[in-house]
């Protein structure tokens, strides 16, 4: 992923004056979906978002949850939402790109999602438990050489950036696996931690939540995780897979401009603040501040790497 830049937003910058006459926005409370169920990355953002959100918009922030699909459910019913700024919605990098991509109909097409920010990202990793019998990823490969198909994987989703990432590897390693995908992380983890998946692609703060259970075999990211610093990442190992989710916000299509500036200031206010960050790295999130038009361009550079990489597991 590009390395990106964090820069200040100055709080004058959260209110533009309307015209005469008539109330400048927000007036009323601001409905955030959540694409996934409770518990999960994004409901734990939009949680830690939603009194600072309040402060500076002043207005209350209605946190409401839209699972399935891997996020497409949601997303489908973001595109239907009046264009007023008063509803907005999580959105997740890659699965906004990846799915009408490899569905054909999922509801809504990337373009229709409108970006106001992104602010964080989770790298990756393949987790068994710390009784499994797969000591290292080789262990775990060379098992599933022998068994096609036997061993089962966990992640959020299809065609979500859990889902790819099984996909990927299974092409770079030789090995077939049986992927068995939930609503969301928090679902996901759960399923995992219960026994009922043998490995699991599962976002880092999860896997730094659960360090003392599980053990991560590896990475997808470039350097070593700063959280896990003793886990090898997939590149080292031989493998080069790079996985990881980015997290922001967006609105309906058609949401004027001067909407989006005032919701992306009061983002970007937030994702700024170095208390706000020290809290994400401490928890296992990679802190971002990203804008509406530097994430637009973000998602159309993601959308071109992609594209072919969908063409060719749909085959």
């Amino acid at each position: 992923m590009k390395k990106v830049l964090v820069f200040m937003i100055a709080v004058a910058a959260v209110a533009f004056l309307a015209p005469q006459g008539q109330a400048a926005y927000p007036e009323k409370a601001i409905t955030y979906q959540i694409p996934f169920g409770p518990g999960g990355q994004s409901d734990l953002e939009a949680r830690r978002q939603q009194p600072l959100l309040e402060k500076i918009l002043g207005q209350k922030i209605i946190v409401q949850y839209k699972p399935g699909g891997g996020g497409s459910v949601g997303w489908a019913n973001l595109i239907q939402q009046k264009p007023d700024g008063y509803f907005i919605s999580g959105i997740n990098i890659p699965h906004i790109i990846l799915q009408p991509l490899a569905r054909g109909n999922a509801g809504y097409e990337t373009d229709q999602l409108k970006p106001i920010a992104l602010f964080q990202a989770t790298p990756i990793g393949l987790a068994v438990l710390k009784d499994s019998k797969f000591k290292t990823l080789e262990d775990l490969v060379e098992h599933a050489k022998k068994n096609p198909g036997a061993l089962t994987t966990g992640g959020s989703g299809t065609w979500s950036g859990h889902h790819i990432a099984n996909l990927q590897f299974g092409k770079l390693a030789g090995i077939q696996t049986t992927y068995i995908p939930e609503s969301g992380a928090a679902k996901s983890i759960a399923s995992f931690l219960g026994g009922h998946v043998q490995a699991v692609w599962a976002n880092s703060n999860d896997l730094v939540q659960h360090a003392d259970k599980i053990r991560v075999l590896a990475f997808g990211t470039r350097k070593p995780f700063p959280n896990m610093p003793d886990v090898p990442t997939f590149e080292s190992l031989g493998y080069k897979l790079y996985a990881s989710i980015d997290r922001g916000v967006g609105a309906p299509p058609g949401t004027p401009d001067d909407i989006i500036q005032v919701l992306e200031a009061a983002f970007l206010k937030i994702a700024s603040d170095p208390k706000v960050q020290e809290q994400m790295k401490r928890d296992g999130f990679v802190p971002l501040a990203m804008g509406a038009a530097e994430t637009t361009a973000y998602i159309e550079e993601m959308k071109a790497e992609w594209e072919p990489v969908v063409k060719e597991f749909k085959k």
